[in-house]
């Protein structure tokens, strides 16, 4: 790829911290407040701000040491357990991503409804046809050149800045001990169930708000310097983690953790309108709107790029490998937003379907996640790369068991029934993968994974079985 058109350090922070400031920031208050007390969601965001940092420490390690692997996510699961992880790792995260995009289009018109009655809740049909519009201008965007569309999206991040700085600024000379300590630890109302709960409560609000934190990282191909991957990534989860925590904690200190849960989406938009009047909730529902179209642009980005470098690699069909002249991944992206497009017109027949979707697709972004952080563990743990470059290896080795750690402890607090969901993903997967095999013509499955594929197949169809007779939602 031409220098020029490749991608410098602001332009990777941007990536990231527009990836991941997407919608939920501006939900953070009502979400952690409806299952948690003041106490439990400090400690929530502790062990998330551990668990965080030492991921985005595994990345910048990662895209140090293995400067060859510039699919990210699902590199690492390939380079560290063999093609079919890979695989499901880039599968589970494009349909993460671009069923992500749906929601970033449904919320953002449901934003604009704020304004414009007409949008209703960003579901109805001339939310859709709009929402329709803005996907495939996105895509002639990206076309355009991905350096072109990740300039537009710093200045969109610049952009949803600006309201949550106000928010924060306003919260904070609001901010009233009293209201703070009320009630630190939910005994006052027994629905939210023991400080253990309540922990685990938030850790399910926390991991959908910090998916994104790999932007740079999938995009690592495209960066002007590898050193600038892992810095954008530690800087951008850094700035990001300090928003967040501010964001949810400052706001138990102007409204009674009840009160917040009770509160509307976006709550930071009812939170300042308690404080400063209607005006404070106008500027909230504008800066989702530009945040959310960020978000949407960044993802358009990542969406197409994890199947672009994967069938670059072999194990994604060969057409996603196709790129046109200003090097952005044509067939890749249209694929995916012809998906886009699909399950937009879904929400329009039946939101629920949609939904349910979104759940299976949210929850697979978990396992590329652990997957990271396996490889990095087996890196430091067996020594490979550090007989030529020995620093920090302790250090890494403790960042690898703890981000791992992190993302097993995240897939016991989703819980048996999303697993069961995300393995309907998994298993539909099979026959993509199979096909790749085939186009390569070498044998599917290596003897291990022949197990995990039946594993796979064998819960997702006892999961569709439960799903059809109502046991499974």
């Amino acid at each position: 790829m031409e220098e020029d058109k490749k991608l410098g350090v602001v332009a990777l922070i941007g990536l990231v911290i527009g990836s991941m400031i997407g919608g939920g920031v501006f939900s953070l208050p009502t979400d952690m407040a409806k299952g948690a007390g003041v106490g439990a969601i400090l400690i929530g965001w502790v062990i998330t701000g551990i668990g965080m940092i030492a991921l985005a420490f595994v990345y910048q390690n990662l895209a140090t040491r293995k400067p060859d692997l510039n699919g990210g996510v699902y590199s690492y699961a390939k380079a560290g357990f063999g093609d079919y992880i890979g695989f499901n790792a880039a599968w589970g995260y494009w349909l993460s991503a671009l069923l992500g995009n749906v929601s970033y289009a449904v919320m953002m018109f449901g934003a604009l409804g704020y304004f414009f009655p007409v949008f209703g809740k960003g579901n109805n049909a001339v939310s859709i046809v709009c929402a329709s519009v803005l996907i495939w201008t996105i895509q002639m965007l990206i076309l355009r050149g991905v350096k072109q569309a990740a300039f537009v999206n710093v200045l969109t991040t610049v952009a949803k800045l600006v309201p949550i700085f106000l928010f924060l600024i306003i919260v904070f000379v609001s901010f009233t001990v009293d209201i703070f300590t009320l009630d630190i630890w939910g005994q006052a109302d027994t629905t939210l169930g023991s400080v253990a709960d309540q922990v685990k409560s938030t850790m399910l609000v926390t991991l959908w708000v910090f998916i994104g934190i790999e932007g740079a990282v999938v995009i690592s191909g495209r960066a002007k310097h590898r050193r600038d991957v892992g810095k954008a990534t530690v800087i951008g989860l850094i700035g990001t983690l300090v928003i967040y925590v501010l964001v949810s904690v400052l706001s138990l200190g102007v409204m009674k953790q009840a009160d917040l849960a009770g509160l509307d989406t976006p709550s930071t938009a009812y939170v300042l309108e308690a404080i400063v009047g209607p005006w404070g909730a106008t500027v909230i529902n504008a800066g989702l709107v530009i945040s959310l179209f960020g978000a949407l642009l960044g993802w358009s980005i990542l969406a197409a790029e994890i199947p672009f470098v994967a069938a670059r690699d072999g194990v994604m069909p060969k057409c996603f490998a196709r790129e046109n002249k200003q090097g952005a991944p044509v067939i890749s992206l249209t694929l995916t937003n012809v998906l886009v497009q699909s399950a937009l017109v879904i929400t329009l027949v039946s939101s629920s379907t949609y939904q349910a979707l979104y759940s299976i697709a949210s929850s697979a972004i978990l396992i590329p996640y652990l997957f990271s952080g396996l490889y990095a563990w087996k890196l430091a743990a067996g020594g490979e790369t550090y007989d030529t470059n020995p620093a920090g290896r302790t250090r890494d080795l403790v960042c690898a068991i703890l981000s791992s750690g992190y993302a097993a402890w995240l897939v016991y607090a989703a819980g048996l029934k999303y697993i069961l969901l995300v393995t309907i993903l998994y298993a539909a997967g099979i026959a993509v993968f199979a096909q790749v095999k085939q186009e390569k013509q070498e044998r599917v499955f290596a003897g291990y994974e022949k197990v995990i594929a039946l594993v796979f197949f064998a819960a997702g169809v006892v999961a569709l079985g439960m799903m059809a007779t109502g046991n499974l939602s």
